[in-house]
């Protein structure tokens, strides 16, 4: 089955959401999915090593996205969000975060059999 997840939310941001999200996509792995991921919005800072966890939380998305990354998950970070988007704009994204366009996540969702949103 393949599902692509796509996250809107800056990382940290007050919730779990995108933390949430991510341990979803390493269950639906762990479950044998074929896993995708769409970064837009603010969560493209989630694929910038300048994103740290602010003082207090235990969790570090960046590692998990690219421990998700090494375990064979597509990534794809909107390529207009990267310019204008997040509060690390215009820092760098680390490998397996591939900049990408609207089309594309276009062609993802009619191919995948779920699309969720967080």
């Amino acid at each position: 089955m393949k599902i692509l997840i796509v996250f809107n939310h800056q990382p940290y941001d007050g919730t779990d959401i995108a933390w949430n999200g991510l341990r979803l996509a390493g269950k639906l792995c762990d479950a044998g999915a074929d896993v995708r991921i769409f970064l837009m919005n603010d969560a493209v800072d989630m694929a910038r090593d300048a994103c740290e966890p602010p003082p207090g939380y235990d969790q570090h998305l960046g590692a998990m996205l690219k421990a998700l990354i090494a375990n064979g998950v597509s990534v794809k970070v909107c390529g207009t969000c990267m310019a204008r988007c997040g509060i690390h704009r215009n820092e760098p994204y680390f490998a397996g975060a591939t900049p990408s366009t609207m089309p594309e996540l276009a062609a993802w969702i009619l191919e995948t059999d779920r699309t969720l949103t967080f």
